[in-house]
Formats: structure tokens, sequence, C-alpha cells
């Protein structure tokens, strides 16, 4: 099992955990904000992070009226903007992403998620090699960080999420990133897989990024445990049967990378190759925050009909 995080991430540092938050510097701005898994103590002094902090994260204050427990309010200690970019780095590509402060604790970046942006990156460009312009789908893209590393790496992306804002954002980082041509959808993640293959469409790489809960624009409800199996079974369906690769992450508290890694492989089917591991953070002091899971699949290569009898045929 691997267990990966961010290497050499100039912009990004996690740098103190602990008490139920974490500290972490996005550019030139310190963050605090809730984090219910550093169950241990903080490293540093509440007046050490005082010190440093920009804004906190207060739960249930403001926004929070809502009775949602990630919602609240921005408290500020220094001045900031509300807005501002930083870039990332990786082997071979780098973009730029535009973060800002919502009411629901997100400043529209999961940091953990850069060794999976590098791991796309590298995929898209293996299949480049015999595939001009590798079709990837990104489901639940959020604000884009793994569609812009597979359209560094040459792919024909399209990128799903059921929020137009967010999808507004992405569009956004692309541009700041000086590229161009990703597709854009605003839908239901499962109502576009089956309408996709319908239509017989195959993609070289599927990126999928699921919450525990949520909702389509025209009022679909989507809960992890009862639609997730569903979903990747129909994600099969559209997946090219050779150099090809699905990548699923998962943030759901309970959810193990092996219950993962099983899931992927019950509806890609039990040949196909795996590696699957932990998505964590690790602070000045150590500390080890795990933050997701995910197990990243390949299918198996095919035989060709004739070679597969050959192998039938007793010596």
């Amino acid at each position: 099992m691997l267990l990966l995080s961010p290497q050499d991430w100039t912009d990004y540092e996690l740098i103190d955990s602990g008490n139920g938050e974490k500290l972490e510097r996005f550019g030139a701005f310190t963050l605090a904000r809730p984090e219910p898994k550093a169950l241990w103590d903080k490293s540093m002094s509440d007046k050490e992070w005082n010190a440093l902090v920009h804004t906190r994260f207060v739960t249930g204050a403001g926004f929070g009226k809502s009775g949602k427990e990630d919602s609240g309010s921005w408290q500020m200690v220094k001045k900031m903007p509300e807005q501002w970019q930083i870039g990332y780095q990786g082997s071979g590509f780098a973009y730029r992403m535009r973060l800002g402060l919502t009411a629901f604790k997100h400043v529209g970046v999961f940091p953990e998620q850069a060794p999976n942006w590098d791991y796309i990156y590298q995929a898209v460009k293996r299949i480049g090699q015999t595939e001009s312009a590798p079709k990837v789908l990104n489901l639940f893209a959020y604000t884009g960080g793994a569609s812009l590393a597979a359209h560094a790496a040459g792919a024909d992306v399209t990128h799903l999420d059921a929020v137009r804002q967010v999808v507004t954002w992405a569009r956004e980082n692309m541009e700041l990133s000086g590229m161009d041509g990703i597709r854009w959808i605003v839908e239901d993640a499962l109502k576009f897989v089956k309408r996709q293959a319908r239509r017989g469409v195959l993609y070289q790489g599927i990126i999928l990024d699921p919450p525990a809960y949520g909702h389509g624009p025209e009022g679909e409800r989507w809960k992890l445990d009862e639609c997730l199996f569903t979903l990747l079974k129909e994600c099969s369906a559209i997946l090219a049967p050779q150099n090809s690769f699905v990548l699923l992450n998962l943030y759901s508290n309970g959810y193990s990378a092996v219950l993962a890694d099983t899931l992927a492989r019950q509806a890609f089917g039990a040949a196909t190759e795996t590696t699957f591991g932990e998505l964590m953070l690790e602070d000045r002091f150590g500390k080890r925050l795990p933050l997701s899971v995910f197990t990243r699949v390949t299918p198996p290569p095919v035989i060709p009909s004739a070679a597969r009898n050959l192998r039938r045929t007793p010596a």
C-alpha cells in the first residue's frame, strides 16, 4: 500500500496540526482550519499559531446558521485578500490556481491531491506514446487540478461537476495557466456516464473524486454508499479496454484503501492491475495527517485470440 504526500511544493505547506485544527500556508498567506482527523496535540503554542495566521475559519458562525457542520465564517487576523493565486510545479508541467475563502472552509484546492496530479500527468504521457490526444473524463472535478494535469500532458479532457460555480472556477484556473480546449459539463455524473455508454464513447482515462453526499443540477440525489458501485460499473462500459487508466479517490470517513481497491476490482474486472493507498499531509514536526484513500486501475493487456488458443494448447 502506498502512502503519498506532496513533495517540494513551494506554494503550499502544512505547518502544524492538532487539537482538531490544521495550520496551512497557501502562497503568502497562512490559514487555520478545522480538521477532525487531527486528534493529537499541536506542536506549536497558540501564541505561535496566532503570530503566523492571517485568517481562521470558525465553524457554525455566520453562514453556519444553515446547519451544515462544515459551514461557518472566516475571522481575519491579518490583512489578506479574499482571493489570491498559487502555482503548482509538477514533474514536467506547471499551472496556476485561484484560491478563495468560501463559506464551507474550502479554498479551491485539496493539497494532498498533488501526487494524484503527478500520476495523471504521467499516465496520460504514457498513453500518448501510442494514442493521439487520449480522451480523459474527470468526474466530480471541482476546480480542476486533475483536469489541468491531464490537459498539460496532451489529453482531450472532459471536466464534469454538478455545481456550475466550481466549473466556472475551474475554467478560470485553465485560463490563468495559459491553457484552453477543456470541455466543460455541468451535469449529474451517473446520468452523463450512462449516456456516453449508450453512444459507445470510450475514454482512455477516467478520474473520480466523489463526495459523500450531493445533488445533481436537476436535483438528482447522490449518496456515496448507495451510488458509487453502480457508477463504477457504468464507467467500466466507457473505459477503453487497453492502454487506459482509472483513478478513484475517496474522502469519506470509514472508507479504507482496501475497500476502494476491492470496489474497483469488482467493477472493472478482477484481473485489472491496481495500486492503492492513502494521501496525507506531513507537518513541520513529522505528524502525518491522512486525508483520503485512492486506487489506480490499469486494465490487463488484451491477448489476441490466436495467442490465447496457443496458451491453452498442451505442450
